[in-house]
């Protein structure tokens, strides 16, 4: 720890001045003292050099940092690889000039907004008093054609091209429902749905951590999968308490998944997988690792997925393979009911 004292100053010495004319006179010093500087009080003294300190790296450790490649993924730097992932849909001519359609239930109107890209807030704190409250499930059959049909949830859908991907392109039947905190996105997202014509995708402006129990418990049929992809890290300690997977929304997952469902969990911040995989590995009563099951499925010697299940990339996923960082995979499937 440094010790950081007050420093005084004090009066400088006499000084002697000659003056600016030349001859005798000029050789004559004149003296006077020069004006004192204020003393430096210990509080001033340690604000000054905190102020330096700022300036420096924070000494965090290592571990707890995203990776310098993961870091500098973002949109900007590759602005078409989204777009070449996901070129099938063809959404961009879909949102050059939003109009006003009619909301989903719920949701107001999106308002007219030039461009593909909207400003989103990258963080938002789910703690925050307006997301404490659970939303309320829809009426599922206004929402999809056959609400009977098994069903995925992704918690953090983000821009919603996954899954609306997964819905157009899949092959197995079945419903897909995103949950989102950010609303903007979600208006986007169930625009292109509506644009689409697409009648087995939905999303929902959401806090996953308090709604997910209640809208899942609400589906009429079974809740076959759950995928949590790439959620925010939240990296500083005191933020832990804002990532998206507690112990509130396992519980919650593990009391609404058939039995055969599957859990994918994935990041490219390896702290943030390793916190995933922990909270789901305290269920092992009630979930099994999928190499266990799939031998098909290959895993690295930590037991992360060495592939990607679900045939088509996040977009988050798709930045971090682009500034080559390492994507970490764990799926469950749930082998025995809940015990009471």
């Amino acid at each position: 720890m440094v010790k950081i004292s007050a420093i005084h100053r004090t009066p400088p010495p006499l000084s002697w001045d000659f003056g600016r004319t030349g001859g005798a006179a000029a050789a004559a010093p004149r003296p006077r003292y020069k004006r004192a500087l204020p003393m430096a009080s210990p509080a001033t003294a340690t604000a000054s050099l905190c102020c330096r300190l700022v300036r420096l790296p924070l000494l965090v450790p290592y571990a707890r940092r995203r990776s310098p490649l993961s870091t500098r993924c973002s949109a900007a730097q590759s602005p078409d690889a989204v777009d070449r992932e996901y070129a099938d849909l063809n959404l961009r001519p879909l949102y050059p000039n939003v109009r006003p359609l009619l909301p989903p239930p719920g949701l107001p109107s999106l308002p007219p907004q030039r461009g593909h890209h909207l400003r989103i807030r990258q963080h938002v704190n789910p703690l925050s008093s307006s997301f404490s409250e659970p939303t309320e499930p829809p009426e599922w059959k206004e929402v999809f054609e056959d609400p009977l049909l098994p069903l995925m949830v992704d918690i953090g859908c983000g821009s919603g091209r996954f899954l609306i991907w997964l819905a157009k392109n899949s092959g197995e039947r079945r419903n897909y429902l995103g949950l989102e905190i950010r609303q903007k996105l979600v208006e986007r997202s169930q625009f292109w749905v509506t644009e689409l014509g697409l009648r087995n995708v939905y999303f929902m402006f959401a806090n996953a951590t308090v709604s997910f129990n209640q809208i899942a418990s609400s589906y009429p049929g079974p809740l076959s999968l759950v995928s949590i992809l790439c959620p925010d890290p939240h990296f500083k300690k005191r933020h832990h308490k804002r990532r998206v997977l507690q112990s509130q929304l396992v519980d919650s997952i593990t009391n609404n998944l058939c039995l055969g469902g599957r859990v994918l969990l994935q990041s490219d911040v390896l702290e943030v997988a390793a916190d995933m995989r922990e909270r789901f590995d305290e269920y092992s009563d009630v979930f099994e690792h999928v190499d266990c099951i799939d031998k098909d499925l290959r895993c690295d010697n930590e037991g992360w997925l060495l592939d990607n299940p679900m045939g088509i990339r996040t977009e988050r996923e798709v930045h971090a393979e682009l500034e080559g960082a390492t994507i970490y995979r764990r799926m469950y499937q749930k082998t025995r009911d809940v015990s009471h």
